[in-house]
């Protein structure tokens, strides 16, 4: 058919979408063919300016690997992670908030056990985590496991480093049979978002700070519980509220309390100072 006025040309697009087989398919992709081609009427978009937005694209897909996925860098700092995270997880008050994955989650991280050092070798401040994991009830749930990682001192994680081929700064963890846990670590460190590929470029062209503040992430995935994958964050860190993935959350801020060296949660003695953080995770039942 032949396509004239603007206007037909967006509404052929979204009758040729709406027949995908899939009902969800027709709905998401009608109403992305709406809201694209109202955004390009509403700003009146370029060749030149449409042609450096696919240019901006190649590059992302070009930079997203196993390792490092700077579209999901990309929708992190445009707020969207943040967005569907609160869309689909209306947890109970009483539970653990969610937050966003991340680009740096790899997958199989080795076990661990009670208050094992996943930073062993690594310089920086001991840290250890304890508390406990339970539903909304307060009961333990057996046999959970956290998958932890988070950045080294100098604000990389090893999804970044080439040369690392083994696991630094990752691990799982399996609670007691009453819920609690111990994590052995150092201290995060808060730290900008890569600014070397597609999606610091755009940054670097705001006013948008593009630092997040210290945190360590956490991963949940326990039959009966809906998944959760959240952060800690120490209270009093820098950034907390200009996190440029708008990750934070009130109920995810908690005190690292210093120790003098003795006596330390692992059921060890440290020689030197150490901060302890004490974190209960409250996880939702899954839906029926």
């Amino acid at each position: 058919m032949t396509i004239e006025p603007d206007v037909s040309i967006t509404e052929e697009a979204v009758r040729r979408w709406g027949t995908a087989q899939s009902p969800r398919t027709a709905a998401l992709m009608t109403a992305l063919v709406r809201h694209l081609h109202a955004f390009a009427r509403e700003t009146g978009l370029t060749p030149d300016e449409w042609m450096a937005g696919v240019q901006w694209l190649t590059r992302t897909g070009r930079l997203s690997d196993d390792k490092r996925q700077e579209f999901i860098l990309a929708s992190d700092v445009l707020g969207l992670s943040s967005l569907v995270v609160q869309l689909n997880h209306r947890f109970d008050e009483r539970a653990t908030p969610a937050t966003v994955l991340g680009p740096f989650h790899i997958d199989g991280s080795p076990p661990a056990g009670f208050g094992a050092d996943m930073s062993e070798g690594l310089p920086g401040v001991p840290l250890f985590l304890v508390g406990r994991v339970t539903g909304l009830d307060g009961k333990a749930v057996p046999d959970a496991v956290l998958d932890v990682w988070q950045a080294d001192v100098d604000g990389v994680y090893e999804a970044q480093l080439p040369e690392v081929d083994e696991a630094r700064l990752r691990a799982k963890y399996r609670v007691r049979p009453d819920g609690s846990y111990c994590v052995r670590t150092i201290v995060p460190l808060g730290y900008t978002i890569p600014m070397d590929g597609p999606v610091g470029d755009l940054i670097g062209r705001t006013a948008i700070s593009a630092y997040r503040p210290a945190h360590i992430h956490f991963l949940l995935d326990e039959p009966g519980y809906e998944k959760l994958i959240t952060h800690l964050f120490p209270a009093g860190t820098e950034y907390l509220d200009s996190d440029v993935v708008f990750g934070v959350k009130d109920a995810l801020i908690t005190p690292f309390v210093e120790h003098q060296p003795g006596p330390s949660p692992d059921g060890g003695t440290m020689d030197r100072p150490f901060l302890v953080a004490h974190y209960d995770f409250v996880l939702q039942p899954a839906q029926s």
